[in-house]
């Protein structure tokens, strides 16, 4: 386009804006279709997790209380109340036995009790993965349910520490006394914690995965800040939720546009 039309183009263009006298902000709303079809499903069930990481949080029953707080607000389908299994004790259990050393004829045979594992890394956390594919298992709890739509999976949430650059504002007066804020470029310790859940969704009639999703938030904080770590627990979690429930019913992406009259 030549300068001259650009020039014309331009002129045209503000004239009609002059002549638009009013203009107003319309809301729109985009629906999102689910990830998962879950139309032949009345009920759901949030069964547990395999977690691991932070002792400081039990993340098996506050994952759970939340989704289904989160669920009855956000999905039409009937949130079961029952209590949480603990999934790393059942995985462990369902393992392959090690072999046994053998046996001292005078040793004091023992009987200890067995406590849930404590899962320090997430490359631990993947040795109990082999209970989602237990397909007798699922089968068995939905059909003690009325075969609902069971989710379940693994949550790690951990401890981070990272030192880097950040910037800050700070207050300088110059020659005449006058006053700036001006941003300065720092070295700081921060720590935090990460969130990694993996939701599996299983259908309670066949025990079969019908779909799964990965997450990964983190959150750093001034090593100064002293944030509880079920604070920034929730502050993650808060993130992914969408997503989550974007997987079971329609979600809008809210908006506006700026028509002219």
């Amino acid at each position: 386009m030549t300068a001259p039309i650009r020039a014309i183009v331009s002129l045209a263009l503000a004239v009609t804006l002059a002549a638009c006298t009013n203009f107003y902000e319309v809301a729109i709303e985009t629906p999102l279709k689910p990830k998962l079809d879950v139309s032949r499903f009345q009920r759901v069930l949030i069964a547990g997790f395999v977690t691991g990481g932070s002792a400081e949080v039990d993340v098996n029953l506050e994952t759970a209380r939340l989704l289904r707080s989160q669920l009855r607000n956000g999905s039409q389908l009937q949130v079961i109340d029952a209590d949480v299994l603990p999934l790393a004790e059942l995985a462990a259990e369902q393992a392959p036995a090690p072999a046994e050393p053998p046996r001292d004829p005078a040793a004091v045979p023992t009987n200890p009790t067995q406590a849930e594992p404590a899962i320090a890394s997430e490359e631990e956390l993947e040795e109990y993965e082999h209970i989602f594919a237990n397909v007798s298992f699922w089968k068995d709890l939905g059909e003690e349910y009325q075969h609902p739509l069971i989710v379940t999976g693994t949550v790690f949430f951990h401890t981070h520490q990272r030192g880097g650059m950040v910037t800050q504002e700070r207050e300088v007066y110059d020659s005449f006394g006058r006053r700036q804020v001006v941003p300065i470029r720092t070295y700081r310790d921060r720590k935090g914690y990460v969130l990694s859940p993996k939701f599996i969704f299983i259908d309670g009639e066949t025990g079969a995965t019908l779909y799964t999703e990965r997450h990964r938030e983190e959150i750093l904080y001034d090593a100064s800040q002293n944030t509880p770590a079920l604070s920034s627990y929730f502050e993650l979690m808060d993130r992914l939720m969408p997503s989550f429930l974007g997987a079971l019913s329609t979600q809008s992406i809210k908006g506006s546009r700026i028509l002219l009259k």
